[in-house]
């Protein structure tokens, strides 16, 4: 993980990466654990990783940024490194709120990490910079 979640959340992001690994599915009780500490984002967050809607886009400077293709098809850019993505959720149920840890998007990036699903995407440091300025460029749908 990059930044930090609380303890019980990265506990459980690492048992299911290990029973990934070790069955190639996440059994239901740790399901229901990720349901119980993400609320609401649990089920649409799996749904983004089953549908692969994340990746990770790196420059050869080292920066990494992840985008996440949302369910209604919009792609929003995560910093996993801050735990910042900018959906409206992140915005009003994450930062004004305080009543979760992450929106979907973020937990989707925690889950796809986990469970090895995450796309790849290598970028010029010029396209990452154009990125971080949010002009948008190139898009997952251009690759």
């Amino acid at each position: 993980m990059d930044a930090t979640l609380p303890a019980v959340a990265e506990e459980l992001l690492r048992e299911i990466e290990k029973a990934f690994q070790e069955t190639s599915h996440v059994p239901d009780d740790l399901l229901s654990a990720l349901k119980f500490i993400f609320g609401a984002s649990a089920i649409p967050a799996l749904d983004l990783v089953d549908r692969q809607s994340v990746t990770r886009i790196v420059s050869p400077s080292g920066r990494t940024v992840y985008q996440v293709r949302g369910s209604s098809g919009k792609l929003y850019t995560c910093y996993a490194s801050c735990h910042f993505c900018s959906c409206p959720a992140f915005a009003f149920s994450v930062l004004r709120k305080s009543d979760s840890l992450l929106c979907k998007h973020l937990l989707a990036i925690y889950l796809s990490r986990a469970l090895g699903t995450c796309q790849e995407l290598t970028v010029s440091d010029k396209q990452m910079t154009s990125l971080l300025l949010m002009e948008e460029i190139f898009s997952i749908s251009e690759r």
